[in-house]
């Protein structure tokens, strides 16, 4: 650790004063003078130690509705002060400035007040000025003095002081500067995208609460997640969680969110491998698992439901790796927290953002999340053959898993139960014959079942194919310039046809 330097003057002007206190004590006890403004200059004299009002110091009160406190040269000299430049020492002595060594500040909580819906007059009041430029400044300055940006560096502070007291290393000093900046660099992210608005005009996503993973895709890649995972999930049970976990805890929450019935969910590699819609959880377990109970082994687990010890003895027989439901029974608990890696999560209210991005070539894609889940309003028969209102219902059902499943993709369903689904393929040929292969191996009857495309039909080959295996009913979004050859097939078939005019592509 390079060499310590004296801390002998503290500026604190902070919302957060929870644990402050701490802080305050040993700063005082260690000699340190401070320097603070209104509420926090009550708060440090309260705790029985003097402080020295910015106002004193400046000749100039809090102007402009408190807009105006502490821009001012006697302070931001005081910080930006090159101790080591003899021009700055001399400058800051000839107009009587203060050496600032340690700044304790946060700032006006911007994102809260746009969260809570308050006017754009009240938003534009929770932009902070003195608070990011003085962030700005020390953090700058972190050859000589000391930042403290938020409240979340109170400890790391606190642990400095414990360890040396008033004083700082520059390894310590650069550390927290580079806090600083990120804080002051998703606080001006936030503020960009509420005045940009829809407009998309630049791409500026800041996410806090770094998350290492034990690694990425692979072993041989690192892998970090930034984000609030706490947000969305409380995890009661089992180990870390993974690079690969999230992807299909992510791929689970967006399919389960299509449904209102109850339901269970088998996912492997981010597609749905088995999936069912039943009056009980126990019901619909069995029933998902019907669907592919091979793949299912080493799944990802999803319900809408409460998970009760009836559904947890069934569900305790398989080896899975995470589970994720609203709630569990406190007997369903004992049963699955016996193997001790297996991730438990209990799925809160929050919903996933409304846009999407990934990171490509030498850039970044953003698009709308694709939250159209058709309904029978949304349906248009293209056929003589009218559906069922059986088959309406399966066709939707069909359609939020095929939505959800990677391209090219083809669901076969009967019953509100996925059957089998072809997922991935170069051809939507190749997937309709992978759905059906797998849907006989695991003892399924197509008679009477539905088939959802994810996108048109360019011949009639896949209707054909599906028709001959006992397909009655068909869903897709339409829009091929050969759509004509396809409906004739079905008319001179009797298959049932409807179109939706959405595409439900899922790379």
């Amino acid at each position: 650790m390079s060499g310590l330097k004296k801390i002998k003057t503290a500026l604190v002007s902070v919302y957060h004063k929870e644990g402050l206190d701490e802080i305050i004590t040993k700063l005082h006890e260690d000699g340190v003078e401070f320097l603070s403004t209104g509420g926090t200059r009550q708060f440090i004299e309260s705790l029985g130690y003097p402080c020295k009002a910015v106002e004193d110091l400046t000749s100039y009160p809090s102007i402009l509705g408190g807009r105006v406190k502490t821009l001012h040269p006697k302070i931001f000299g005081g910080i930006l002060c090159r101790r080591e430049l003899e021009q700055d020492r001399q400058q800051i002595e000839e107009y009587e400035i203060p050496e600032i060594d340690l700044v304790i500040v946060d700032l006006y909580p911007f994102e809260a007040t746009v969260a809570s819906g308050a006017d754009e007059a009240t938003v534009i009041e929770k932009i902070d000025i003195g608070g990011i430029s003085l962030i700005r400044a020390a953090a700058k300055n972190y050859n000589d003095v000391v930042i403290v940006a938020s409240q979340l560096q109170y400890k790391p502070l606190l642990d400095m002081l414990m360890e040396h007291g008033a004083t700082s290393s520059l390894e310590e000093r650069r550390w927290m500067a580079k806090e600083a900046f990120a804080v002051s660099s998703h606080y001006d992210s936030a503020i960009f995208n509420y005045f940009d608005g829809a407009e998309n005009s630049a791409f500026r996503c800041s996410a806090n609460d770094q998350k290492a993973l034990r690694y990425g895709e692979n072993p041989h890649q690192k892998g970090f997640f930034y984000g609030n995972l706490d947000a969305i999930f409380d995890q009661i049970h089992g180990k870390e969680i993974s690079y690969n976990n999230l992807l299909d805890i992510n791929a689970a929450v967006e399919l389960i969110d299509e449904f209102e019935d109850l339901t269970f969910a088998v996912l492997k590699h981010n597609n749905a491998c088995g999936l069912a819609s039943r009056p009980t959880v126990l019901e619909a377990w069995k029933d998902a698992l019907a669907g592919d109970p091979v793949s299912a082994y080493g799944g990802v687990l999803i319900t809408n439901a409460v998970i009760d010890r009836e559904a947890a003895a069934e569900i305790d027989k398989i080896f899975f790796e995470v589970i994720i439901a609203p709630d569990y029974d406190v007997d369903a608990l004992e049963i699955l927290g016996q193997k001790k890696n297996r991730i438990i999560l209990v799925r809160k209210e929050q919903k996933l953002p409304k846009t999407q991005f990934r990171s490509l070539l030498n850039g970044v894609l953003v698009q709308e999340r694709d939250l159209n889940i058709e309904t029978t309003a949304d349906l248009k028969t293209v056929t003589n053959t009218i559906p069922t209102e059986q088959e309406i219902s399966d066709m939707l059902f069909a359609n939020k898993i095929v939505k959800n499943s990677k391209s090219n993709a083809i669901v076969l369903a009967k019953g509100k139960q996925l059957l089998a689904s072809g997922v991935g393929q170069t051809s939507r040929v190749d997937a309709l014959k992978q759905a059906i292969e797998k849907a006989k191996a695991f003892g399924f009857e197509l008679e009477g079942a539905v088939m959802a495309s994810d996108a048109f039909f360019p011949f009639p080959d896949c209707v054909e194919i599906a028709h001959k295996e006992g397909v009655k009913a068909v869903i897709q979004p339409g829009g091929s310039v050969r759509d004509q050859q396809t409906f004739d097939y079905c008319n001179e078939h009797g298959v049932a046809m409807v179109t939706t005019g959405i595409r439900h592509f899922k790379h």
